[in-house]
């Protein structure tokens, strides 16, 4: 059964303000599109900037539930794009049995995935370089951000950017992302890679991106062992992290829908 709504998943140091652009654009091929906010995100960038607190509090556990929540709800599995830790929101989605294709887009890694390029190094620094930060929400200031977000974006639009989309992200969950692979147990970005009814998994990659490089995207779909499931990965030559706001996401859009519905009817 064709799904008729898009689930949009923002990442970290963003709210669902940088969909905005997808929204409208999938919205006006007919679909119902739902891109929900983190428990406690549901202000607008301005707020969180001014009040940090719910950036401060919020757990995976609690977004994981509010997502499942939210489509578990719904009258039939919808389509799940998620961006950056967003992606890592959707793959667990779809491990636990909801969606009807995903597609994750620069996502940070699940849990197992130990490649760490220094340009990811770099770009997380800021959070990393002081466990004091565990118990904060840390920004980045607009030297940061564009290194890490919009590296190969014009200088107006990287700005434009830096004042439209960015919040700060939560200590807490980056520490908790870095320590994943010595913990014992499972962490809170854990996946089965087993899995053998998860359903089709699109990885979609951005050449230069410097938070979460191309090869973090293709060790995490070469994670995947269950024989039956369906994953992919493309890379997308010039781009840099914040592809759903960099010029030309038109295509990335219908490239991810398209190969969605191809795969989830």
């Amino acid at each position: 059964m064709r799904p008729d709504t898009i689930v949009l998943i923002h990442g970290f140091w963003v709210t669902p303000r940088s969909w905005e652009n997808w929204v409208a654009h999938y919205e006006a091929k007919g679909f119902r599109v739902l891109a929900p906010a983190y428990p406690g995100f549901e202000v607008e960038v301005e707020a969180l900037n001014a009040d940090t607190t719910p950036i401060e509090r919020v757990t995976v556990p609690q977004i994981i539930d509010s997502l499942e929540k939210l489509v578990g709800g719904l009258d039939k599995p919808p389509i799940l794009i998620g961006h950056s830790a967003g992606g890592v929101f959707t793959q667990i989605l779809l491990d636990h049995g909801y969606g009807a294709a995903g597609v994750a887009i620069n996502s940070a890694p699940t849990e197992g995935v130990k490649i760490i390029p220094l340009s990811q190094l770099k770009a997380t620094f800021p959070v990393l370089k002081n466990p004091a930060n565990r118990h904060k929400a840390v920004g980045l200031d607009y030297e940061h951000w564009r290194y890490a977000f919009t590296n190969t974006f014009p200088e107006a639009e990287a700005r434009a950017a830096y004042e439209r989309y960015h919040v700060p992200a939560s200590g807490n969950i980056f520490w908790g992302s870095a320590l994943a692979n010595i913990h014992p147990g499972k962490d809170d970005n854990y996946v089965d890679y087993h899995n053998d009814d998860r359903k089709p998994l699109l990885f979609i990659a951005g050449e230069h991106d410097n938070l979460m490089p191309p090869k973090i995207q293709r060790s995490n779909a070469k994670h995947y062992k269950a024989p039956n499931t369906i994953t992919e990965v493309v890379e997308y030559p010039g781009r840099s992290h914040l592809m759903p706001a960099q010029r030309g996401w038109e295509e990335i859009a219908d490239r991810a829908l398209a190969w969605a519905l191809h795969h989830s009817s």
